[in-house]
């Protein structure tokens, strides 16, 4: 018989009842060093004070009306959006999905509104994760998410991870933008290094192609810049953005310049509850904190202390570890053992770390995690590592 809870997951035997900072605290009252935060959500940690200030106050007020009204807190926080970054206009969703979705409808109507209404391909990469819709699985094309969903959204032209000279061979007349993440999340922590990104840039601006960045994983701070792409001094045409926005509270958003959104008119798009005025109120305060420069130089700190530890940890266990990878606080572990292995003996040796694809386990802390939480983090993976050789 099938379970009520539709059994699309493999879930550890694990309930988390409590979180605090850091840490999760199991039902049986274990507590556990959280290097997930919720796939790279609790950009914050757990219960964070100014987080459950801002959903506490929206709470006693007002949760939702609908985007047939003005939203104070999603103007507010749209505002914010663009003082810091690149972009013009904001769309407000509920998930990185539906950021995506968003985000390929934008780059076509851009297009068909210049008169070319057959560019519709877009480029994507090998080892590339934008969501599992059907545009979504299209867009990324490995079998793993397409198998047994087709016939799949046509207009996706998928291409070696960083490969510039295939890139330069694909586009054709009917190539209209390129989506990429900036830093592989799902695909196994692989940053794009910035002279690729650049050149990236460059390439789309001269053959006049719209460059789409999913920033879902990799934005909001996780590499030390409020956005990844930030450290290759370019910019986007339109940016999906969610997970680290919200703290936790469902929120993403589809950030764009002008000349990519101007197709957007009303009617074309429309969410029921992206950029409610609960959601908005939380993400304001995400931003009130992640945005200032001190917060960030604190995330670039920890990040060199957790490379550093985890570059020692690797030489002392050759056989279960082969590499350290990524960028800021999201890094991966390229296992030699099996990486669900190293998952399972972190969970005995009660810390929290997400498998990846390429054997790969990430570690995506709160970005407010401690120095001394690091240093327990690295020993707790040292002692899983150590019980997995021996078992």
């Amino acid at each position: 018989m099938i379970p009520s809870v539709l059994p699309t997951y493999n879930r550890a035997p694990l309930s988390f009842v409590k979180g605090e900072g850091s840490w999760l605290i199991e039902a049986d009252g274990r507590r556990f060093l959280d290097l997930g935060a919720g796939i790279a959500v609790n950009a914050l940690g757990h219960a964070h004070p100014a987080l459950v200030k801002a959903v506490t106050d929206q709470a006693q007020t007002l949760w939702h009306v609908s985007n047939l009204y003005q939203i104070p807190q999603q103007q507010a926080l749209a505002d914010k959006l663009v003082a810091a970054t690149f972009a013009d206009t904001v769309f407000f969703t509920n998930s990185g999905t539906e950021s995506c979705e968003l985000a390929i409808k934008m780059a076509r109507k851009y297009w068909f509104d210049k008169g070319q209404p057959d560019k519709i391909d877009i480029v994507t990469f090998e080892g590339s994760f934008h969501g599992r819709s059907s545009a979504g699985i299209a867009a990324a094309g490995s079998e793993k998410m397409t198998k047994g969903f087709g016939p799949l959204l046509p207009g996706f032209v998928h291409l070696p991870w960083g490969d510039m000279d295939a890139l330069r061979g694909a586009i054709t007349d009917t190539v209209g933008a390129v989506l990429i993440e900036p830093v592989q999340g799902e695909g196994g922590i692989r940053p794009l290094p910035d002279a690729q990104m650049k050149e990236l840039r460059a390439l789309c601006d001269a053959h006049d192609l719209l460059l789409i960045l999913d920033e879902v994983q990799c934005g909001v701070g996780r590499t030390g810049r409020l956005f990844a792409h930030e450290w290759a001094g370019i910019d986007p045409d339109i940016m999906m953005v969610a997970k680290g926005i919200g703290g936790g509270f469902p929120l993403g958003a589809v950030l764009a310049k002008e000349k990519a959104a101007a197709g957007m008119t009303a009617g074309t798009h429309g969410s029921t509850y992206g950029g409610n005025p609960l959601a908005c109120a939380v993400g304001c305060a995400v931003m009130d904190i992640v945005a200032e420069s001190d917060f960030l130089a604190e995330v670039n700190r920890k990040a060199g202390q957790l490379r550093q530890a985890l570059e020692g940890l690797v030489a002392a266990h050759p056989d279960t570890f082969e590499a350290v990878r990524g960028t800021g606080l999201m890094l991966g572990l390229k296992c030699k053992a099996t990486n669900l292995d190293v998952v399972n003996a972190a969970y005995d040796a009660e810390l929290i770390t997400v498998p990846a694809a390429d054997n790969v386990i990430r570690l995506l802390p709160p970005l407010t995690i401690s120095a001394e939480e690091i240093s327990e983090a690295v020993a707790r993976l040292d002692r899983a590592a150590t019980n997995l050789e021996s078992a």
